[in-house]
């Protein structure tokens, strides 16, 4: 039984009603242990740092992930409600954004193995492939109020198998936006009436995906980038009378958006938009609204947004909105925010040990990464309960001086209070099962630094 902080049992009770009694008290030395544990996060790895390197039944704890009967789907809806209640203090739209990412792992018994573009490696001229697991990762852009920014929150990750692997199974293969679009259905099942902004990269502006979005009956607004020579059309001109053959999908065809730029005439406005780096960027943008629309597609009414910068220093691109009555101003602003989730995917990687994990059975590799990226966002929530009663301290010296917390502080204060309460943790077996003492928390201190990496 752990003896934990209220502040953060708070934060944690809720997750029980998923679990049994039994897999409940292995699931909360798990989680401890992952926080505590520098470097790999393996199983193993959480049971040294709780003091349970001598227990003998060691593969009960890996039942978690591997046999126990839980809903990970379950976890995630439970991890938003909080992150919500917690976080979220108005009525406004929840502004959500969504993007893949490669897990590099290596084995031959990993299934769902296959061979991706490595984004974080790659650039523009120069491509690197690596072997990983694909996943999709949705998460909240909510505002953390005492780091003065808002932060990308993961809580539903799902893995996104290559063709490869379907067709080896003789399945029909789902690509990452049919993923996405079942997480955005999905999401909107779980808040029905809030209005809901998903941003996207431009892997996401698929037509079916936009329209899925646009025609449910609580529309969700999904921004996404947009080709330069995308065919836009003006809207269907109305059905004369007496007018026979077939309904028009379409209207006229409008210039594209690359030539539109060679045009002198082409008006542009002068905004102030909250930037990457927090600071206010001026840009010029031109908007209109039009009808994209592709042979053997549904049509959808967006609005597009050209931006330019006036400093020369940003290359021109384009934003599309399927809610054409948003300001362009606010669809920069919303896409902006998008960079959170790049900030993440490096956070879970260097703070949580993503990538580091040694599983292979398919259901535990479908639920250790999730709740490595779900961890991110519990962190977040542990240390806004946390900071009411203390205000959490950023890590400063002579040479940096940090001006707010970030999610390294956050982390930092979760793990003092979990040591701290450490003390009175009752995990030990019993003594029939015991071959030496569990070591005191100054040994595991020790120990836990020595082989940091």
């Amino acid at each position: 039984m752990l003896t934990l902080p209220d502040a953060i049992v708070t934060v944690l009770f809720p997750f029980a009603m998923l679990f049994q009694h039994r897999t409940w008290q292995k699931a909360q030395v798990l989680l401890a242990g992952t926080i505590l544990t520098p470097g790999q996060r393996t199983v193993a790895a959480a049971l040294r740092v709780m003091g349970l390197s001598g227990d003998r039944n060691y593969a009960r704890y890996h039942h978690v992930l591997n046999r126990a009967a839980w809903s990970p789907l379950g976890a995630s809806q439970v991890l938003l409600r909080l992150l919500i209640q917690h976080l979220d203090h108005g009525d406004g739209p929840l502004v959500f954004g969504i993007d893949e990412t490669l897990e590099r792992r290596q084995g031959p018994k990993i299934n769902a193995l296959g061979v991706y573009r490595d984004g974080v490696r790659s650039s523009r001229s120069y491509t690197v492939k690596a072997s990983g697991l694909r996943w999709v990762s949705l998460m909240w852009l909510g505002h953390i109020p005492w780091a003065g920014r808002y932060w990308a929150l993961p809580f539903l990750t799902v893995l996104a198998p290559s063709e490869r692997y379907h067709q080896k199974r003789g399945r029909q293969h789902k690509k990452v936006t049919d993923w996405a679009r079942q997480m955005i259905l999905q999401l909107r099942r779980w808040l029905p009436h809030r209005p809901l902004v998903v941003v996207g990269d431009n892997g996401y502006a698929v037509l079916d995906l936009l329209h899925c979005c646009q025609s449910l009956r609580e529309p969700v607004t999904l921004i996404t980038r947009l080709r330069l020579d995308a065919g836009l059309y003006d809207p269907v001109p109305p059905r004369q009378p007496g007018q026979t053959g077939r309904p028009r999908v379409k209207g006229s065809r409008q210039p594209t958006l690359k030539q539109r730029l060679d045009d002198p005439d082409l008006p542009w406005d002068i905004v102030s938009v909250s930037w990457y780096d927090g600071t206010v960027r001026t840009l010029e943008l031109s908007s209109q609204t039009a009808l994209w629309y592709h042979h053997g597609k549904p049509p959808v009414p967006i609005r597009w947004v050209l931006i330019r910068d006036p400093r020369g220093e940003l290359d021109t691109q384009a934003l599309l909105c399927t809610n054409p009555a948003v300001a362009p101003a606010q669809i920069v602003e919303w896409f902006v925010l998008r960079w959170q989730l790049e900030v993440t995917f490096q956070e879970v990687r260097a703070h949580l040990g993503v990538e580091t994990q040694r599983q292979w059975s398919d259901r535990a590799i479908a639920r250790t990464t999730p709740i490595l990226m779900g961890l991110f966002s519990w962190v977040a929530l542990a240390a806004h309960s946390l900071q009411q009663e203390s205000p959490i301290t950023q890590r400063t010296a002579a040479w940096y001086d940090k001006p707010l917390p970030t999610f390294v502080d956050a982390s930092a204060l979760v793990r003092r209070r979990l040591w701290l309460a450490s003390e009175s943790f009752s995990m030990s077996v019993s003594d029939d099962d015991r071959e030496k003492p569990v070591p005191d928390l100054h040994s595991r201190l020790i120990d836990s630094l020595a082989y940091a990496a």
